[in-house]
């Protein structure tokens, strides 16, 4: 068990190393995305969520901050149709989006209390 705590917690927040795991991780979840639009899901923001604990837990709060607020422009560019261009919201578009956020929100704040409880048991 000690192991897996040490791997979990040995990224620091805040370090530039984070930010760029998180931006790793967002690439990924860029990837994943895009093979559920080939195969025709609707739901713009399915792979950001996973995404978003998974730079949480390894990375800390801030860079899953980032990832989140990082992940919104792209989805809205890459995702929302027309494809590659940034036009203006639907309602339902913005309701998606503010689900997103209030979501990834209480995800980035379950993985902060999950590395303090592992930072507790390291102890």
């Amino acid at each position: 068990m000690r192991v897996g705590t040490e791997y979990i917690l040995r990224l620091r927040p805040w370090s530039p190393l984070a930010f760029l795991a998180a931006t790793a991780i967002l690439a990924l979840a860029a990837s994943i995305q895009e093979m559920f639009v080939i195969f025709g899901t609707p739901l713009y923001f399915a792979a950001f969520f996973p995404a978003i604990l998974l730079a949480s837990l390894l990375a800390g709060a801030p860079a899953g901050i980032f990832a989140m607020l990082l992940s919104v422009p792209l989805v809205w560019w890459a995702f929302m149709p027309p494809y590659f261009e940034f036009n203006p919201l639907t309602a339902e578009e913005y309701d998606n989006i503010v689900m997103f956020l209030l979501g990834s929100s209480l995800v980035i704040s379950f993985a902060n209390l999950c590395r303090e409880a592992l930072a507790l048991l390291r102890k």
